[in-house]
């Protein structure tokens, strides 16, 4: 064995300690940071105003019930409350372990799964849909009589446009349209009822598994030719699909393999845990009222997507359950600019091109990224929050921000349908209440005029 120069030896052991010593003091400052942004926060812990907006809400019946958990950067709680109506649920509980249906804040976790293939390359965003699912090559458009675009027709007038017409798609439907609603899928909702009993016909959440899902979505036209125009349905369950033809593995495994099991977040699937009961499904159409399978047509009927541990069909839009902690820590990752615990799922350029703006971008409530919503000055002016949160819902009030500026995730989670008040307004209001009246003390609040 060779000798190595005693300076060499030197110079290895001193660069050594060097990186050694930076890591430390690394580490060391954001304990310090951490440390200092639970001191300014503090106040939010057990804190009785926002106590109030979460129990009126139980108390006037306008939810359920509903459970708030804000957190730091690292995990660590800030404040957290539940309150429960116990007249109409008097043995249910609710708290940061309890599994929520989380519906349309899949989406996000789905999106943030396909820019993680496109960094590996395995897909790209220009790529066209029928490259994965050769069955949706020659997808049919539906129009009116006159041949008049379904997005053109004056809202009024949508009621009386059936029957529809069909004309071929102009140009390839892309996963970048996909991610953006531009694809042309849509939700039975539309006030076109020749459209809607479509969909609603297809009985779409209780296909058996991924390949009869896309029989079925076959056979149904779509709203629009792809990439002209913004449409809020089903394109992130399809793009779900592209992501399983892509690498051959069901959604599920992907998610497990590439998310949640790397960044360590337990609590964020797509089936429920075998011996976990989901909280109990609300309507609050004329008051409060428990939903059963007698009363469930007031909703989707059976078309509510299946969460049994043995089911292989996972919506990508609308079919994760999860608790509290667990779509937090996902949010976080996110706050990290793409990494948790260590692991980095997408890099901060990647984040930072989800969170651009790219549609309806006009919008005085702010603008929507890849799925992600980022609040405007509307929110400030009003006095429920401030602009620059990443925002994410879901159809039974499950809800989600981001606070960059003050590095926290919170959370405002129920399970309701047909809400006459958003509790997220209502709790959002009473945090941000309370820290404008501590930076005020500060002198470190600055106004939006």
């Amino acid at each position: 064995m060779k000798k190595q120069p005693l300076n060499l030896i030197s110079t290895s052991l001193f660069f050594l300690l060097f990186v050694c010593t930076c890591k430390f003091e690394a580490k060391k400052a954001d304990h310090g940071a951490t440390q200092l942004q639970m001191n300014r926060l503090s106040f939010l812990n057990n804190n009785g105003r926002i106590d109030n907006a979460l129990d009126s809400l139980v108390e006037n019946e306008l939810i359920p019930f509903g459970y708030v958990r804000i957190e730091n950067q690292d995990g660590t709680t800030l404040y957290e409350h539940t309150a429960i109506n116990r007249k109409l649920y008097p043995e249910t509980e609710v708290n940061k372990d309890s599994w929520f249906r989380l519906w349309s804040m899949s989406k996000i976790v789905t999106i943030s799964l396909t820019m993680d293939l496109v960094e590996d390359e395995l897909l790209h965003l220009n790529d066209p849909v029928y490259r994965f699912i050769p069955e949706f090559k020659d997808l049919r458009i539906a129009t009116a009589a006159d041949g008049t675009p379904i997005l053109d027709v004056p809202s009024e007038a949508l009621e009386k446009i059936c029957p529809i017409r069909f004309v071929e798609a102009e140009q390839p439907m892309t996963i970048a349209h996909l991610i953006h609603h531009k694809a042309g899928f849509y939700y039975p909702w539309t006030s076109i009822s020749c459209l809607d009993s479509i969909w609603r016909h297809q009985d779409l959440n209780n296909a058996h598994n991924s390949d009869e899902l896309i029989q079925l979505l076959r056979e149904m036209p779509l709203m629009q030719q792809p990439g002209t125009a913004y449409y809020y349905g089903l394109n992130t369950t399809v793009l779900g699909l592209v992501l399983e033809r892509a690498t051959g593995k069901p959604l599920k495994q992907l998610v497990e393999e590439r998310i949640t099991g790397p960044l360590k977040i337990k609590g964020l699937q797509y089936t429920k845990p075998a011996d976990v009961a989901l909280l109990p499904r609300t309507n609050g159409v004329e008051g409060l009222e428990k939903i059963t399978r007698q009363n469930d047509k007031k909703i989707l009927g059976a078309q509510l997507p299946g969460y049994r541990p043995e089911q292989l069909l996972y919506l990508g839009g609308e079919g994760m359950v999860g608790t509290t902690d667990g779509y937090a820590d996902f949010m976080r990752m996110l706050l990290h600019k793409g990494k948790l615990n260590g692991h980095r799922l997408l890099e901060e350029a990647t984040v930072e091109e989800m969170s651009a703006p790219h549609t309806q971008v006009n919008s005085p409530w702010g603008y929507n990224g890849y799925n992600l919503w980022v609040t405007g000055d509307t929110l400030e002016i009003m006095g429920t929050g401030e602009a620059g949160f990443w925002v994410s819902g879901g159809y039974e009030g499950t809800y989600c921000w981001i606070d960059r500026n003050r590095q926290f995730v919170g959370l405002v989670m129920t399970q309701m349908f047909n809400m006459k008040t958003a509790p997220s307004e209502v709790v959002r209001q009473a945090v941000y209440e309370e820290i404008w009246k501590n930076e005020s003390k500060l002198g470190t609040r600055e106004e939006v005029h």
